[in-house]
């Protein structure tokens, strides 16, 4: 049995005016946590784009873009 249906059934079981306690102490602590957002994958955002970016692209890019860095330092 989850925390979730374990806390249903004894809140079933109490008397209307203890269940509205229980709501209002839980609406507190909700107030503490803020809720958590699952994040979603980038990938959809680029679906419609029609882009087909392989790894030697992506590669190709990276040394084009590190191609003038100074190494004397490393």
């Amino acid at each position: 049995m989850s925390i979730e249906e374990a806390v249903l059934e004894k809140l079933r079981i109490l008397p209307p005016e203890k269940q509205r306690e229980v709501l209002d102490f839980v609406e507190v602590l909700s107030t503490q946590y803020p809720q958590v957002h699952p994040r979603h994958s980038l990938k959809g955002l680029w679906a419609n784009l029609n882009s087909d970016v392989s790894e030697d692209d992506i590669a190709d890019i990276r040394r084009e873009m590190w191609a003038n860095f100074p190494r004397g330092d490393i």
